[in-house]
């Protein structure tokens, strides 16, 4: 498994009830692109429309050496491939108040497959986020302590 990008400011935005890895439809100057890890899921987010799931907001740049260079298809809607019962299943967490779905990483499987791993969300409140960067700092200080004992 190759991670192409991780989304970081989900996992402290949202805290994640459980995780799905997806497929995505793309283009083949989509995936040199990634290949050259130009994609940004920072406010990326998953949709039901249609009886399908849609990735909305992750922008994937134009392939430098492509001959058709788009910046508007920079940002366009993705198709996200699941199965009918992973889709059902989604679509009754959606259904919860509060619950969305954010794509938390991207990454080529052993197949060089493109993969998203999607997480069901909920936001954390500012409380939330405060105790997350207390706990940061006291994990990062007891490392610091414990280096500096060797």
């Amino acid at each position: 498994m190759k991670l192409i990008t991780k989304n970081k400011k989900a996992f402290f935005e949202y805290e994640i009830l459980d995780t799905i890895e997806a497929g995505i439809v793309l283009t083949g100057d989509e995936v040199k692109s990634l290949r050259a890890g130009q994609v940004n899921l920072t406010g990326a987010f998953a949709t039901v429309h249609d009886g399908q799931l849609n990735l909305i907001n992750c922008t994937i740049a134009a392939y430098a050496q492509a001959y058709a260079k788009r910046d508007d298809l920079a940002q366009r809607t993705r198709r996200l491939l699941l199965h009918r019962r992973e889709l059902d299943r989604i679509i009754g967490d959606i259904s919860r108040k509060g619950v969305t779905i954010v794509p938390l990483s991207l990454y080529f499987n052993k197949r060089n497959i493109v993969k998203v791993e999607l997480g069901v969300c909920k936001a954390k409140k500012a409380a939330g986020k405060k105790l997350a960067i207390k706990e940061r700092d006291i994990k990062r200080e007891t490392a610091r302590e414990i280096k500096n004992l060797r």
